[in-house]
């Protein structure tokens, strides 16, 4: 079981955040060259990228990169940066379609094969920031056998439907269409951004939303965020206790040859066996709730 409870932004010119953040040990890096960087630090912010990920800082930790768009003048130099440096996962910002995707797959192979990557090592990921994004976001989420994920950026997206964010109904349909299309493709999906660092309260209110929603995890700005969405996601002690109960009484029914699974009285069936094992291997992974 991968997990992929946090991406921690670390934009690409920052050199002390690029030297340091794997101490927080976020599941995933996103070393950023849109956004976080202005466009006289580009060229600089993809050769510190590019040295990060030859380095060993991130060895144990998943390395996504997240390039500026193909059509811009900067985004087939952060690709090559990001492959020839060795991404895991190349993130796609402001994807409006399936063709998006598949451009970016051709051109990423092209790389793979130049510089002796394993074809299809390198995984990508689709941004979603629009009204156009999230309605075609099925077609985006199966466009590619080499897609692990995608995400829900936020501030794109109220911009382009004419709101600002708010207590989460404004996001309440992108996230939902987003996460139906990552379940319906087997791949995971992430949530966005929470942007007012000091409200704790807050992040953890909109954590236990995605996570109940079904997310994967969520995009972060902030180390600090780190721990607070890590123990979220861990069950506590008690849905661990359940979990050994229902997986016990699965092994037992298996073991007599009973085609019904009882536990307390109650029938236990496949999926609530499945998503006990589910518990068990996050427990395994991040502990139980504090």
């Amino acid at each position: 079981m991968t997990l992929r409870r946090s991406m921690l932004f670390i934009p690409g010119s920052n050199a002390a955040m690029l030297s340091t953040a794997f101490v927080f040990k976020p599941d995933s890096v996103m070393f950023d060259l849109e956004d976080a960087v202005s466009l006289r630090e580009k060229d600089a912010g993809r050769l510190l990228v590019y040295h990060t990920l030859k380095s060993d800082l991130y060895r144990n930790i998943e390395r996504v990169v997240r390039i500026n768009p193909l059509s811009t003048p900067f985004g087939h130099d952060d690709l090559q940066a990001a492959i020839r440096g060795g991404a895991d996962v190349i993130r796609l910002p402001k994807t409006e379609t399936a063709d998006d995707v598949v451009e970016l797959e051709r051109a990423v192979e092209a790389i793979e094969k130049d510089c002796g990557r394993a074809i299809g090592s390198t995984k990508l990921m689709a941004a979603i920031e629009s009204a156009s994004g999230v309605v075609n976001a099925v077609a985006i989420a199966y466009s590619s056998p080499r897609m692990m994920g995608i995400a829900v950026a936020g501030f794109d997206y109220v911009t382009d439907m004419q709101t600002e964010r708010g207590d989460g109904t404004e996001l309440f349909y992108a996230r939902c269409a987003v996460l139906h299309a990552a379940r319906a493709a087997k791949i995971d999906a992430f949530d966005v951004v929470f942007p007012d660092l000091n409200d704790e309260e807050g992040f953890l209110k909109e954590v236990d939303v995605i996570k109940r929603l079904g997310f994967n995890g969520k995009s972060l700005i902030n180390p600090r965020q780190i721990e607070l969405l890590h123990n979220a996601y861990a069950p506590t002690q008690e849905d661990v206790d359940y979990a050994n109960r229902v997986i016990a009484a699965a092994a037992k029914a298996e073991e007599q040859g009973l085609g019904v699974i009882a536990l307390n009285g109650k029938m236990i069936d496949a999926p609530i066996v499945d998503n006990a094992k589910r518990v068990l291997s996050r427990a395994a992974a991040s502990g139980v709730r504090r």
